[in-house]
């Protein structure tokens, strides 16, 4: 069992704080200190990181800094930056930050700088989106593309699609964008109805080429085109994001039409790579550059700034306040702003698939908490679904609040009364609100929230945010000791479902548990009625 963090000096330094504090509400906190507010939030380009209303005080910041230094952080973040193998079980480098800086800097990977292949990737993207959204870009019959299939799971699919709801105002609305992930067949057969074979063209994203999932919907796909147009349709009508080139050609892919992955390159990272040629599609190769930039600009803010006013490492380290000291067990992240609808699940899935560990770096058991459970949903349908739990349910489930001080659709008062809900649903979290003769009606309050205000969710400023919290699951897991880069988690099951796959028309399972043999028995007997 490894307690190497638990047993630090600056970890038992935590524990004893968190006991003078635990008592402590945060309104009374507010009341102590008229200029809270001023010393508990930060700035920067345009986005504001108000972190007032956690149950902390600058005692606590000081602490968890120490924390953060005696577990070497700035030395693992520089290393990550600079292309070392952080990603020990797969011996390979984490390099997404790479995909955003600009062509003039120098980044290495064994021996080569590899930031012309990304800006050579890059321009590749321009043209590709530039003939798709001017019609330059025919189809096998000589017609301009009106829909795009992206083929793919996971972060081949969760951060495009996010990114492309989320920057809907700056999307080309001629074109029509569709999203196919599931192997449930369900999910490519209703997107088929609605498309036509000369005018659509498959987007196939596999980092391997050999995902089951993916595979089996983009051969469908094809077989679906070659059906109507014939074989040498392909061409015209398929493009893959992958890093193994040779296997996309023998699916049939013409070699131009094929975007490079690279290993650097995690999946739930890869939004900034050829990945988000989709996106890059939607809105256009400046704006898609843009994004790039404002992730950039967060790189460099965590890069660049001490630990005590450092947005991601103070998100990271109240993060670890709450899970490792307070006990809290999830987060709920709720935007105001429903272009971010899937921001949840782009943020469950980069947080969970990164610190859901229970092993150390060097392969030890841990005895400490990780990765908290994430949830949310927009902002005011949140309100009247879970939020009853938040305010008065028996877990304490500290909340991220995300809004936008300037609407991209002004309409009457709406954003208004928006922002007021934001605002006030913070406000009643941390504040409460007592009633001895009912109750139902008490509100103990001491409920922890950060409130993240960007001026306009506009390609620069979803760049920040999407950087900000890639950043601050990178410190949660350097301070965690953990491997934030690899995801073992998902492999047994999909080995199983293979062994599956392979017993659901045979007679012969005499060797699986009780329930696995009979479930494969129960589907094969309705499967034949």
């Amino acid at each position: 069992m490894s307690n190497k963090r638990t047993s630090t000096p600056e970890w038992k330094a935590l524990k004893d704080h968190h006991k003078t504090l635990k008592n402590t509400h945060i309104r009374d906190l507010f009341a102590e200190d008229a200029a809270r507010f001023d010393n508990l939030h930060i700035g920067l380009k345009g986005l504001l990181f108000d972190y007032s209303k956690h149950g902390i005080t600058q005692e606590t910041v000081k602490l968890l800094c120490d924390l953060a230094g005696v577990c070497d952080l700035e030395t693992r973040r520089n290393e990550m930056f600079n292309g070392a193998p952080i990603n020990l079980s797969e011996d390979r480098a984490a390099l997404h930050t790479a995909l955003r800086r600009p062509v003039s800097d120098t980044v290495e990977v064994d021996g080569q700088n590899i930031m012309p292949l990304i800006h050579e990737v890059l321009a590749k993207m321009k043209d590709v989106s530039d003939a798709v959204r001017s019609g330059e870009w025919k189809g096998y019959s000589g017609k301009h593309i009106t829909d795009i299939v992206t083929i793919g799971i996971g972060g081949s699919i969760i951060g495009p699609q996010m990114a492309m709801e989320a920057l809907k105002p700056y999307s080309n609305r001629e074109l029509n964008f569709h999203f196919v992930s599931n192997v449930d067949g369900s999910n490519l057969s209703e997107t088929l109805r609605i498309i036509r074979p000369e005018t659509t063209l498959f987007i196939v994203s596999s980092k391997t080429f050999t995902t089951q999932e993916t595979l089996t919907n983009a051969k469908s796909a094809k077989d679906w085109l070659c059906k109507t147009l014939g074989k040498d349709a392909v061409a015209n009508h398929f493009i893959a994001v992958t890093a193994s080139v040779k296997t996309a050609e023998a699916f049939g892919i013409d070699a131009e039409n094929i975007f490079p992955l690279w290993d650097w390159v995690g999946g739930r990272y890869s939004l900034w790579s050829s990945i988000g040629l989709p996106l890059c599609i939607s809105i256009g190769f400046e704006n898609f550059r843009t994004l790039l930039d404002g992730a950039h600009s967060m790189d460099r803010h965590f890069q660049e700034t001490p630990f005590e006013q450092n947005i991601p490492v103070l998100m990271a380290l109240i993060g670890i306040w709450n899970r490792n000291f307070c006990g809290a067990a999830a987060l709920a992240i709720l935007p105001y702003e429903q272009y971010l609808d899937g921001l949840a699940n782009y943020i469950s899935q980069i947080d969970m698939e990164s610190n859901g560990k229970s092993v150390d770096r060097e392969g030890d058991k841990i005895d400490y908490a990780t990765s908290p459970v994430i949830f949310g949903e927009p902002g005011t349908n949140g309100q009247h679904a879970f939020y009853q739990m938040l305010h008065q349910g028996t877990d304490i489930v500290p909340c991220d609040f995300i809004a936008c001080a300037q609407t991209q659709n002004p309409l009457g008062d709406h954003h208004d009364k928006l922002l007021a809900n934001a605002i006030g649903q913070t406000q009643a979290l941390m504040q409460g609100q007592e009633n001895k003769d009912k109750p139902h009606k008490n509100f103990a309050g001491n409920r922890p929230s950060s409130t993240i205000i960007l001026d306009k969710l506009d390609p620069y400023h979803l760049g920040m945010l999407l950087a900000l919290y890639e950043h601050k699951i990178c410190v949660q897991g350097i301070i965690w000791n953990i491997n934030s880069f690899d995801q073992w988690g998902v492999e047994l099951g999909k080995i199983l479902a293979k062994n599956v796959l392979s017993l659901l028309d045979q007679e012969d399972n005499q060797d699986l548990d009780s329930s696995t043999r009979g479930l494969i028995e129960h589907i094969r007997a309705r499967k034949k009625g």
